[in-house]
């Protein structure tokens, strides 16, 4: 099986990067749900609408198809987080637009944090053959961007002095763990956590709590949030 399977005809006649993508979609809910453990390649073949000699004509094993969820995961986060850190506003909008851009991308996609505390809990466990390579690639080149507007902010004293390092954790974490905990606050409250209109509460206080815990003036900051637009964040599949 794998590698040494005939190569499959339908290749021909199929779009192979929507094939790829395909497959990728139906392991990212696969993984997210069920663990690498307990994931099953026939059940991500059937969701991603072809056959098993397909999937492994890309994909070799298992592990390596996880690889790649991982990949295409942490390449699409980092494909929108870059240009903002890149871009030319002052520190401020910057880490705004960043924990806006890094919100939506996680709501877009709810299945994410999921997939993200697994490949912790697994690498923390019996170690993981992708974290270096994630980290390497993908989570030190943005943390040290990111590193670098933060104390820029706080040259400037737009920012009040503290731990770029565990600022940025604790970012990261007010959006993440939202989603990660979504099946408990649905049994807590009984409402969708995931509704498009709890969404946007939790992204309007999110974006309050970084105004209020970054800025060296959150108040002049917080009436210049109120005029920024509010938008319903519909989650997508």
């Amino acid at each position: 099986m794998g590698l040494t399977q005939p190569r499959p005809t339908v290749v021909r006649t199929r779009n192979a990067e929507q094939t790829r993508r395909a497959i990728l979609r139906a392991a990212l809910d696969e993984f997210a749900r069920e663990s690498v453990a307990g994931a099953r390649i026939d059940e991500i073949a059937r969701a991603a609408g072809v056959n098993k000699a397909l999937l492994y004509y890309y994909f070799r094993d298992k592990e390596q198809l996880y690889g790649a969820v991982l990949d295409y995961v942490f390449s699409g986060l980092t494909a929108r987080l870059v240009p903002v850190l890149e871009s030319k506003l002052l520190p401020g909008e910057k880490i705004l637009s960043y924990a806006e851009t890094y919100f939506d991308a996680i709501a877009s996609i709810p299945e994410v944090p999921r997939i993200l505390q697994q490949e912790m809990m697994r690498a923390g466990r019996d170690g993981s053959p992708h974290i270096q390579r994630i980290g390497r690639t993908y989570t030190g080149p943005l943390a040290m961007r990111l590193r670098s507007v933060l104390i820029e902010g706080m040259r400037t004293g737009e920012f009040r002095k503290l731990d770029p390092q565990h600022f940025a954790l604790t970012m990261v974490a007010s959006v993440v763990f939202y989603f990660t905990c979504a099946p408990m606050l649905r049994a807590i409250f009984g409402y969708d956590p995931l509704a498009p209109e709890r969404i946007a509460e939790r992204r309007a206080a999110v974006l309050d709590f970084i105004t209020h815990a970054l800025f060296a003036h959150p108040g002049i900051r917080k009436r210049g949030l109120t005029r920024r637009p509010r938008r319903l964040h519909k989650v997508t599949k």
